[in-house]
């Protein structure tokens, strides 16, 4: 059963969040299993993170390579919400290949020189 979790940490900047993902990658943790949403947005000044995952199971294994580099960044998550996720809604499979191919049509497009 897949599991919501919400955190609020105390106080923690973009600049931070950035940093942090970017530890995450560096640590082959940038797209962890068991995560199927993840998304970080500020509310009043406060930077939240909103995470979906397949299990605790899932979301404590990747807490263990997570919570290492929030703590060397001096960073508290806090406590999070979590909640049972009644349903998910997401686009057909091919509807996001095809998405996501669009979008790198448009970005391919944008990169190339004017020819005159």
């Amino acid at each position: 059963m897949a599991l919501g979790l919400y955190f609020t940490p105390a106080s923690m900047s973009t600049d931070q969040y950035d940093d942090c993902i970017s530890r995450l990658k560096k640590a082959g943790a940038g797209h962890p299993p068991g995560r199927r949403y993840h998304a970080a947005f500020v509310t009043g000044g406060t930077l939240q993170v909103f995470d979906v995952w397949d299990s605790q199971k899932a979301f404590d294994k990747f807490g263990q390579t997570l919570m290492p580099i929030l703590q060397a960044m001096g960073v508290d998550p806090g406590q999070p919400a979590v909640s049972t996720i009644h349903r998910i809604i997401a686009p057909p499979a091919k509807a996001a290949r095809a998405a996501r191919a669009s979008a790198r049509k448009r970005a391919t497009r944008k990169k190339r020189p004017v020819r005159r």
